[in-house]
């Protein structure tokens, strides 16, 4: 189980939007509803994924 995780914003597609995962070496992107990230998110914003939420870090 993920306790805390960083993410940057790689691109946003209509509702969704493509993570990459920041704290770990991997390719692999994640796509999330945008209705569960912060409403501000722009590509190349920076998020923490905590306590099953996202929050914006930069």
């Amino acid at each position: 189980m993920i306790l805390e995780a960083y993410y940057e914003v790689v691109s946003i597609d209509g509702d969704y939007a493509n993570l990459k995962r920041t704290d770990e070496e991997s390719d692999d992107l994640k796509l999330v509803a945008r209705a569960l990230l912060p409403a501000e998110i722009k590509e190349g914003s920076k998020l923490k994924y905590e306590m099953m939420s996202y929050s914006l870090i930069q």
